[in-house]
């Protein structure tokens, strides 16, 4: 059983910062992508950043150069820091992580974070 554990969220003024956290725990082989999805009240969750296992990273425009994922595979961990908040990045927060387990290839996601950035 893979779990996905995240943490980091919160309250913060607009030009804020924050630093979310995903841990994946469980019995796997290896993690391939990682990422960070969006969903704010009435919209459709969107991908806000992807970084793959050779290190290659995607942003979604509206978070370049102000949001930088990394990952630490020592840790099966991905981080996302959130700098320069706008109150449009007010939304609940999701890791996904494409991992290799004896089940195959299966995308797990965490609970969710609310990020809130006040104005």
């Amino acid at each position: 059983q893979v779990q996905l554990v995240e943490s980091g969220g919160g309250l913060v003024q607009a030009g804020g910062s924050l630093r979310l956290s995903c841990a994946a725990s469980g019995t796997f082989f290896s993690i391939n992508a990682m990422g960070w999805h969006r969903q704010a009240p009435g919209k459709q969750r969107e991908l806000v950043a992807r970084i793959f296992s050779g290190g290659s990273t995607y942003y979604v425009d509206s978070v370049k150069g102000r949001f930088t994922i990394s990952r630490d595979n020592t840790k099966n961990t991905v981080f996302l820091q959130m700098n320069s908040l706008k109150p449009e990045d007010t939304a609940v927060y999701y890791c996904a992580e494409d991992i290799i387990s004896r089940l195959g290839l299966t995308t797990y996601w965490g609970q969710g974070t609310q990020v809130t950035v006040s104005s």
